[in-house]
């Protein structure tokens, strides 16, 4: 068998099989074999490299390429955890790595060791060609950010924040994939992303038995909630990010798209363009709302009594620049002024109202470089990153991981499902423009 000469970095297909093959699932992680694998890349080519950790089981990796100083550093971050794949049916293994139709199929091809392959292969390549780099390149990777990031970003922010000293942009989840609308193709690139909590809300009401005949308890309570929660959106709200999306799209597109399109910008007509469009773009909804989800019911499960307190567990996504208070104060007309609704802040981490858009025209000219026609367009993530805690720091995370995916490729119906699978050739796209980025930020 022949042994395939050329350097891991030029091998990006390669290198993401290797990493998927890891089972990182989270819980429990156990990213330590992975995060060793990826150290002695880095160390067999002369990297030096720094191990980071809370639990030797799940550390964190940072190495650094000196740069000219004429730029700030620049920071490339990804985490190598994986969701479970538990009580689901694939058609390839999903720690193989198989190849085929196109694809390299597994966990974590897209969600994102995917990203990681392309981030470590252009690093690794700077390296070896020697490159002059503007400032400081600095990869990390971490553990956990499937579960909140306390042995990953969240750790890493708090007790190590030296490492990122002088930082101003980095590079993360998720962006620059394209997206098709009839004829046009968008590269949307995340310059913001929405904050999580959860929240608890407490039904009273007379308990009993359930053979008496029982009007307006705490079931009933709950059940018109959870009609309110269904049927009735939050207030319309225009972030930054979402408005300079729109705006983008609309100059694109051609008559009538165009104007529909930007009527969402309108918040008496953003509903009705929203149920006009429907899946065609149903991603708007949470970029222009504040959306809240009923997940649990607790303290309701004994099946011979009349429950005298309900508690219904609420995942609650905010858009920048809002707290859990904005949010209560948006659910107070559907749950009732009298009802408690407590804060889990868990989660919680608080994102910048406006983005640090500096870097974005270098990314936006790097996507259309690589797809001439290709329209790049700001994005905001409608779920929680890593790049909330980098933001503790002054770090604005840019959505990075360019891939040209075929039209009736689903992204985000892919992430974190059976089946998920990445195209082969957007392995060395991706690789390709992070590599620009590092000889030109």
């Amino acid at each position: 068998m022949a042994i395939n000469q050329t350097a891991i970095y030029q091998r990006p297909v390669e290198l993401l099989q290797n990493l998927i093959h890891f089972d990182t699932t989270n819980p429990p992680g156990n990213e330590e074999a992975c995060i060793r694998y990826i150290n002695g890349l880095l160390s067999e080519v002369g990297i030096k490299t720094s191990i980071l950790a809370l639990d030797p089981k799940r550390p964190n990796l940072i190495a650094r390429l000196n740069g000219e100083g004429k730029s700030p550093p620049l920071l490339l971050y990804g985490h190598v955890d994986v969701v479970t794949t538990e009580k689901e049916t694939w058609r390839h293994p999903p720690f193989s790595g198989d190849i085929a139709e196109g694809y390299i199929w597994g966990r974590g091809a897209l969600d994102m060791k995917g990203g990681v392959a392309m981030m470590l292969a252009a690093f690794m390549r700077a390296k070896a060609e020697g490159i002059s780099l503007p400032g400081d390149v600095i990869l990390t990777v971490v553990s956990d950010e499937e579960k909140g990031g306390n042995y990953g970003a969240k750790y890493l922010v708090e007790n190590h924040a030296s490492q990122f000293a002088d930082i101003r942009y980095a590079i993360g989840e998720f962006g620059g994939f394209s997206f098709y609308v009839g004829k046009k193709t968008f590269y949307p690139i995340m310059v913001a992303e929405k904050p999580a909590s959860g929240m608890v809300v407490t039904l009273h009401g007379p308990s009993g038995h359930p053979t008496v005949a029982f009007h307006g308890g705490t079931m009933a309570k709950l059940g018109e909630i959870l009609q309110k929660l269904d049927r009735k959106p939050l207030p319309v709200h225009i972030p930054t990010a979402t408005r300079l999306m729109v705006q983008t799209m609309s100059k694109a597109l051609p008559f009538p798209s165009n104007f529909v399109i930007k009527q969402l910008l309108n918040p008496r007509m953003t509903d009705i363009v929203l149920r006009l469009l429907g899946k065609q773009v149903e991603q708007f909804e949470p970029m222009l709302h504040n959306t809240v989800n009923p997940t649990a019911i607790i303290r309701a499960d004994d099946p011979y009594r009349i429950p005298d307190t309900i508690e219904l567990s609420l995942a609650c996504i905010m858009l920048p620049g809002f707290k859990p208070e904005d949010m209560i104060a948006e659910l107070r007309p559907i749950v009732g002024e009298n009802v408690p609704i407590k804060v889990d802040r868990t989660y919680y981490e608080p994102s910048p109202a406006e983005p640090n858009m500096g870097l974005f025209d270098t990314l936006a000219k790097i996507i259309r470089e690589a797809t001439p026609g290709g329209v790049p367009a700001p994005f905001l993530a409608p779920f929680a990153t890593d790049g909330r805690f980098f933001s503790r720091l002054g770090i604005q995370t840019y959505g990075f991981l360019p891939m040209n995916l075929p039209r009736g490729f689903a992204f985000w119906e892919a992430t974190h499902a059976a089946d998920e699978r990445i195209p082969v050739d957007a392995m060395t796209f991706g690789t390709d423009a992070i590599y620009k980025l590092l000889q030109r930020f």
